[in-house]
């Protein structure tokens, strides 16, 4: 309610919001006043509206009980109490100045005391010791499950677009360090649209398929002979055998590993329009104690082997 941009929004909400608990009393009001003739039939019934369900369930016409009737009453009260002391009036913060950020940073504050020893402690080790400890792992697995899961998978083996974290590829690098600048500092791969650099729509084909070869998937000959000296357009960054570079990101395309997909419509498709992929940074909001056991974990994931040896 505090980014309103306009007064005119927070006016607009207030007055809407009274209106609706200002309705609602009125109604309960007219109500009240309203006097109702209780009609009783031969058998001494109170005679009913008319409406039945279920054969037998019958609405009698019988005015609304008072308690009913000073609960509601109760209820509004209640509703203007909590709009004076509490935020919920446009801009209003209210009169105890509550804030949804306060409460958040309050709980954070308390779990640091709690916890921050913990994570401190874990900070002291090396990665590869914190991958090795039973109670590391599965703090750092919980981490990667409330804030990786949702891009990597669960079982981090990642989806289109978002890289498998469990094998031996890395863009980057896979050691302890350089995974930790990664999720403390986020990544920016960016690739931009080769088309026009390459010339015609068949030089992007025959790329293509020339890429296509270098890892020995399907492609035809003929077209991978030509796509190989264009391939020089690619080569700044992906190197000249098409091995990557990890200090800017560049996959490596030698091997069967595919962050989009390695059908030949996809691989030009990439060609054409380029890709933009990020992954936030997320050193300012774990702190680098979390990211230090986050980091351990992912690293186990794909080097379980020197981690049982620990």
């Amino acid at each position: 309610m505090a980014d309103f941009t306009s007064s005119f929004w927070s006016g607009y909400i207030t007055v809407l919001t009274l209106l609706g608990i200002a309705g609602c009393a009125l109604l309960l009001w007219m109500q009240s006043k309203a006097k109702i003739e209780v009609k009783v039939d031969e058998n001494g019934q109170v005679e009913s509206t008319g409406h039945s369900w279920d054969e037998g369930l019958t609405e009698l016409n019988n005015p609304m009980p008072r308690w009913w009737m000073w609960m509601f009453y109760l209820t509004i009260v209640f509703g203007l109490a909590y709009l004076v002391l509490y935020p919920g009036l446009g801009s209003f913060a209210g009169k105890l100045g509550w804030k949804s950020t306060g409460a958040y940073q309050a709980e954070l504050k308390k779990a640091d005391a709690e916890y921050g020893p913990l994570f401190n402690n874990y900070l002291k080790q090396d990665i590869q010791a914190v991958a090795a400890d039973p109670q590391a792992h599965a703090i750092g697995e919980r981490l990667f499950l409330t804030y990786c899961a949702q891009c990597h998978g669960s079982d981090a083996r990642g989806s289109k677009g978002f890289p498998n974290l469990a094998d031996k590829d890395w863009l980057y690098g896979g050691t302890p360090e350089v995974i930790k600048t990664t999720i403390l500092n986020g990544r920016h791969g960016q690739m931009p649209p080769m088309a026009a650099a390459l010339g015609s729509d068949k030089d992007v084909e025959n790329v293509a398929h020339y890429v296509l070869s270098l890892s020995g998937g399907t492609s035809d000959p003929i077209k991978s002979v030509f796509g190989k000296s264009k391939f020089a357009a690619c080569a700044a960054c992906h190197g000249a055998n098409g091995q990557g570079n990890q200090a800017m990101g560049a996959p490596n395309l030698s091997d069967r590993v595919w962050l989009y997909g390695g059908s030949a419509e996809t691989v030009m498709e990439t060609i054409r329009k380029g890709r933009n992929n990020q992954m936030p940074a997320f050193g300012e909001f774990l702190g680098e104690a979390k990211s230090h056991v986050l980091a351990a974990y992912v690293w186990s994931l794909s080097n379980s082997t020197e981690v049982a040896q620990k």
